[in-house]
């Protein structure tokens, strides 16, 4: 018993590592998979990016609470098992697209498959002591940002290497090992008795005002890779080298979101977590207003940088504190406001470059943070202090 209870905490992230690895690996060349498709013109081929990338995510904000109702009343361990197996099986489908509506169906289709992460964080959320809860959410959390990290930019090196659709194929063994992972290697968490004791305490308002925290925090990290192949040109990148560049920032911009993640826990000890949030929120928004004033490429990534790693410890900030007490449908809305962000990131960034500039995008981006700050205080206002 307790060498089973030693592998969850571990595997568990490890798990989650991969999973988010696979899927970074693949969407960094996902824009250049679709440019190279494209038979259409520059406007038209830019939002057909947007939909691509951002459909997957968009279906997934609808079909997570879902999830997440059935697997906070059951056991989250074989939903996480199944929704893993179904991901795999799409990878292999946008593999086998050869047009860009056949792609935008798989993408869509892979959107019904939910979230992985659901799962985890209401496994996170079933443990007794809500400093462990804590603990694990940070886990899970930082394992899905290095996966974050490391997957850009070995995805844009295999994509150049051996072709975008051999890529995907990759991708889709990756999550069929994770699969097997957490199929073998991860206990079954608390039963649905005690889901359902702690379903009784969940506020709906504290899960609202944490969804719209962590939908404006998170479109600030996920709206660049939509538009990498529209701004590096104008960053002095030459054409030939826009793949490799585009999978540095987003590594970059991975290693900020690690290095946030860490720190996390020592920013929630030190500063309250009201005056935490609406810092973090208006610092990053500031961030991003200056990326419009850039013109060297090198300068982009260290404001990039900066920027997320000012964004990256509000999600587990915010998280944390409702895990314990929020049902599975209320976690899956709150993993559904990060998962939506990675559609309005894409669909948002792209439609306003194709039609304004990029000052609009930047600033635009940064007032969505900016308009979050009150509801930093509302939070803590409605989850008195010694509430997990």
């Amino acid at each position: 018993m307790r060498v089973a209870a030693l592998r969850g905490p571990y595997l568990l992230p490890v798990a989650l590592f991969f999973g988010t690895f696979a899927w970074s690996f693949v969407y960094v060349s996902l824009p250049f998979h679709i440019q190279r498709m494209s038979r259409a013109d520059a406007v038209t081929t830019l939002q057909w990016t947007g939909w691509i990338l951002g459909i997957t995510p968009l279906v997934t904000v609808l079909t997570a609470p879902v999830w997440g109702r059935y697997a906070g009343r059951g056991n989250p361990k074989g939903w996480y098992v199944l929704v893993e197996v179904l991901q795999a099986i799409a990878f292999v489908g946008m593999a086998l697209a050869r047009t860009l509506p056949e792609l935008l169906l798989a993408r869509f289709v892979l959107g019904f498959m939910g979230a992985a992460s659901t799962f985890a964080f209401i496994i996170a959320g079933r443990a007794a002591d809500p400093a462990e809860v804590r603990r694990q959410v940070a886990a899970v959390q930082s394992a899905m940002t290095v996966g974050q990290v490391l997957g850009p930019l070995a995805g844009a090196i295999a994509a150049a290497q051996i072709g975008f659709r051999p890529s995907f194929i990759l991708g889709s063994l990756i999550l069929f090992g994770c699969a097997s992972l957490v199929r073998w290697g991860v206990p079954s968490p608390v039963g649905p008795a005690a889901a359902r004791a702690v379903e009784r305490r969940t506020r709906w308002r504290d899960v609202a005002a944490t969804a719209l925290v962590v939908l404006a925090g998170s479109t600030q990290v996920f709206f660049l890779a939509a538009i990498l192949p529209q701004i590096l040109p104008d960053l002095g990148v030459a054409a030939g080298k826009t793949l490799e560049m585009g999978g540095f920032l987003l590594f970059a911009s991975g290693v900020a979101a690690a290095v946030g993640a860490m720190a996390t826990p020592r920013l929630g000890e030190v500063f309250s977590e009201r005056r935490l949030v609406a810092t973090l929120l208006v610092t990053s928004s500031l961030f991003l207003a200056a990326l419009a004033a850039v013109s060297s490429v090198w300068v982009y990534g260290v404001v990039r940088f900066l920027q997320v790693l000012s964004i990256a410890p509000v999600f587990p900030l915010v998280v944390a504190r409702i895990a314990q007490n929020a049902s599975g449908e209320a976690i899956g809305v709150v993993n559904s406001a990060r998962i939506g962000a990675a559609f309005v990131g894409p669909v948002v960034a792209t439609s306003l470059l194709a039609w304004t500039s990029p000052l609009v995008l930047y600033v635009g981006l940064g007032l969505l943070g900016v308009a979050c700050v009150p509801l930093a205080a509302v939070r803590e206002r409605a989850l008195p202090r010694g509430t997990a």
